[in-house]
This record gives structure tokens, C-alpha cells and sequence, in this order.
């Protein structure tokens, strides 16, 4: 087991990683900006090392100031949480070049995945079902064209190098197709200098439903069910929950078994979750995140693991802990994201919190770096944490998160908390009725 890792992170993701490292036993390192020098992760770690300047560009993705910070600091591993580092495969071979462990997959696999049309293909290879769609990039508005009559409007453009919504355009119908596929095109360009696209059938209401997987890399895999992120504000997800409200046991061992087949295949390890769209009975691969999700603490409450506990296990070397025979489902979890944004237009709001108080009592997890006195910096994403609760059912789930938004405290910073509060009211939402395209309409109809 290591002696000692870092974490290549921030915010709560960082203290989610100390905490599990702790109660192993292993000494943690923080990195961190000189805008995060009196963060709460800088704090609980054993050691901290500053790598740069506010700006991620020369500090969170330094990979060269992390992997110094490494070799000052002895660590033999390296956890990259979520976003900056943590599905970029250059930074996985770095480390590996410099006998450090990446705690998460191969380079080979983050790289395979990383690339929208080669994860579609791969997928489809491995069995698991994918959208109808281009047979990779498509080069010209001709070409489109042709793709677009033979799967049938409505299409949605995607940028192969794509994430959070950029490069993403929907024509409905011939007439839309030129202008969002050259916008596609272009956005592609502007935000991830590849400007390189390919086409799929577009779902009128479809559901987004991610099945998690865990692999130990010598080829053995498991599934860990599914999580339900159909409320979504521009392709970000802001409510998930496990398990689905609308995925029967059926049907999650059919999926499950197709996911954790796959990635044992290809000898997959630590945490990973391959992503769908789902509608009518059926399951459409979207794309694999080769690292651990903002919404994993669903997938813990409802099967009583630590992720990130089995992650650090076994990037070590070590078994998984779990076998799939041994993995129940009890009970129901949701998370709700709470952001510094000022509403309704979701404006970041950074600024000093003057008083923190975080929900507690039975089945309530708040996991936040936010502290009295904080001031929360500019730089980087409006994430402030995340509320998630479990019950027995998801009506007490849902009647334990309205409980505990309501104790939640956070002043001096706007936040996205009302907008929990009344999406709680909604009958659509106490039903589990809602498709990826609800919240937006929602917000449409009410802020206009």
C-alpha cells in the first residue's frame, strides 16, 4: 500500500480524497494556487505545496509543478478527483514516465475514451449499444447531409474532442442543418482547437442514465447500478439520483452486465461510468468517463462502499473488496450540486461566505470546503458543494433533502439552493418524471 499520495485537485473533491486516504492510513499532499493558499484542503492535508499562480492553466494543470510536487514531497501516487487532470492521458503516461501511480485508468484507455468517435466505436465493439449515427467524423456540410436523411431529423451535431455542452448543436429538420453544423464546427474549433465533428439521431425525450463500473485491471469488472442525471442546465447535470425512478431490476442487470463485461475486456481499472441516453426501453451509449464522477456519493449510500477507498486499493495492486453477488442496493440517494451562482441566469458569485452551517442528522451528507470566513475565488468553477441524502424510499429521500436544504446556511454568496427548493414542489419531479430537456423548459417557462 502507498505510504503517501497527492491529490492533483481542489475544493471538496480534494477533502473527499484526504479523508479516504486517512482512514488508510496514508499521509495526503495538497496542491494548490496562491488564490487557494488558506483553502480547506490546503488545511486538513499532511503537507501542502504551492504549484502557481491563481489561473488553472499554470497551477491545477501544471502537470510538470505536480509532478515536482511528487518528487519534493516523496508521493508515490497521484489522485486527480475530477475534471483538470483527470482524464488526460499525457498526464497519466508523465507520471507512469516518473515511476509514479495514477490513481485511475491507463493512459491507453483515458485516450481510447477521451475521443468521442473512438469511444463510440470501441463501445460498440465491446457490445454495449450506441446511438444511431456518423460512422465517425463527418469532414463537409455534404457529407452531413447525407448522415442526416439516413438516420432522420431530428440530428444533433457533436464535437468529437467535445464536453460540457460546446459544439453541440441540434437541427430538427434539413432546413437547420448548414447553419448548426457550421456552428458546431466552429465552437469546436474555439474551445478545444479541433474542430472536427460527427452526427447522431437525436432522442425527443430521453433520459440520462449512467451505469457505474469498476474494474481491477487483470481482467475482472463490476457494476454498481446506475445513476439518473436527466436534470440538466446546458448539458450540466445539477439533481442525480440512484437508483433510476424509472429502471426496473431487469433492466439494470441486463445493462449493468453488458457495461462490466466490456470493461473487463479490456482490463479496465479503478472507477469509470459509461454514459446513456435512455428512452423507450432502450439504452444508447453517450460516452465513458474514465474517472470518478461529482456524483458518486449516490452510488456509496445506496451500496454502502467508498470509491475512492477502492480506487487507491486498486491502483495499489490489491483485489477489489466487493464482488458483484455482494453488491445490494439499499434504499435511494440524491444529490443536488450547490453552486455560488446568482439566479435566474446562474451567474457566478464568488465572494467571502460569512456563516457556514452544514445539514446534518440521519442518512444526510454535506460535502463541501466552505468554512466561515472563506472567500470563494474567481478562477475556477462555481461548485460549492454537494448536498446528498439517503432514505429508505425516494419519498423519504426526497422528504429528507427538503429537510436538510432548509438547514443548510450559506451567507454572504448567492447560491443555488432556492432553486432546489421549488423544483422539490413540482409534481414532475415528486414523480421521477422528467427527461433530460425538463429542467430547461422549466427554467424557460419560469424566468422567460
Amino acid at each position: 500500500m502507498f505510504e503517501k499520495i497527492l491529490i492533483a485537485n481542489r475544493g471538496e473533491i480534494a477533502l473527499r480524497v484526504i479523508r479516504a486516504a486517512r482512514e488508510m492510513g496514508i499521509k495526503s499532499v495538497a496542491v494548490h494556487s496562491t488564490a487557494d493558499a488558506d483553502a480547506m484542503h490546503v488545511r486538513m492535508a499532511d503537507e501542502s505545496v504551492c504549484i502557481g499562480p491563481a489561473p488553472s492553466s499554470e497551477s491545477y494543470l501544471n502537470k510538470a509543478a505536480i509532478i515536482s510536487a511528487c518528487e519534493i514531497t516523496g508521493a508515490q501516487a497521484v489522485h486527480p478527483g475530477y475534471g483538470f487532470l483527470s482524464e488526460n492521458a499525457s498526464f497519466a503516461q508523465a507520471l507512469e514516465d516518473h515511476g509514479i501511480t495514477f490513481i485511475g485508468p491507463s493512459a491507453e484507455h483515458i485516450r481510447i475514451m477521451g475521443d468521442k468517435i473512438t469511444a463510440k466505436e470501441t463501445a460498440r465493439e465491446l457490445g454495449i449499444p450506441v446511438v444511431p449515427g456518423s460512422d465517425g467524423g463527418v469532414p463537409d456540410y455534404e457529407t452531413a447531409q447525407g448522415v442526416a436523411e439516413a438516420i432522420g431529423y431530428p440530428v444533433i451535431i457533436k464535437a468529437t474532442a467535445g464536453g460540457g455542452g460546446r459544439g453541440m448543436k441540434v437541427a430538427r429538420n434539413a432546413s437547420e442543418l448548414e447553419v448548426a453544423f457550421r456552428t458546431a464546427r466552429s465552437e469546436a474549433k474555439a474551445a478545444f482547437g479541433n474542430d472536427e465533428v460527427y452526427i447522431e439521431k437525436y432522442l425527443q425525450r430521453p433520459r440520462h442514465i449512467e451505469i457505474q463500473v469498476f474494474g481491477d485491471g487483470k481482467g475482472s469488472a463490476v457494476h454498481l447500478g446506475e445513476r439518473d442525471c436527466s436534470l440538466q442546465r446546458r448539458h450540466q447535470k445539477v439533481f442525480e439520483e440512484a437508483p433510476g425512478p424509472c429502471i426496473t431490476p431487469a433492466m439494470r442487470a441486463e445493462i449493468g452486465a453488458i457495461c462490466a463485461n466490456a470493461v473487463a475486456k479490456i482490463n479496465y481499472i479503478g472507477a469509470g461510468t459509461v454514459e446513456f441516453l435512455y428512452e423507450d426501453g432502450e439504452f444508447y451509449f453517450i460516452e465513458m468517463n474514465t474517472r470518478l464522477q461529482v456524483e458518486h456519493p449516490v452510488t456509496e449510500a445506496i451500496f454502502g462502499v467508498d470509491l475512492v477507498r477502492e480506487q487507491i486499493r486498486v491502483a495499489a495492486g490489491l483485489p477489489m473488496s466487493f464482488t458483484q453477488d455482494a453488491l445490494e442496493i439499499n434504499g435511494h440517494a440524491i444529490e443536488v450540486r450547490i453552486n455560488a451562482e446568482k439566479l435566474p441566469n446562474f451567474t457566478p458569485c464568488p465572494g467571502k461566505v460569512k456563516v457556514f452551517h452544514a445539514p446534518g442528522g440521519l442518512g444526510v451528507r454535506m460535502d463541501s470546503a466552505l468554512y466561515g470566513g472563506y472567500s470563494i475565488p474567481p478562477y475556477y468553477d462555481s461548485l460549492i458543494g454537494k448536498l446528498i441524502v439517503h432514505g429508505r424510499d425516494r419519498p423519504e429521500a426526497l422528504a429528507r433533502l427538503r429537510r436538510a436544504l432548509g438547514e443548510l446556511i450559506v451567507d454572504g454568496v448567492d447560491t443555488s439552493v432556492p432553486l432546489f427548493h421549488a423544483l422539490l414542489a413540482e409534481p414532475d419531479i415528486q414523480a421521477g418524471d422528467y427527461s433530460i430537456h425538463w429542467l430547461e423548459k422549466w427554467l424557460a417557462a419560469q424566468f422567460g
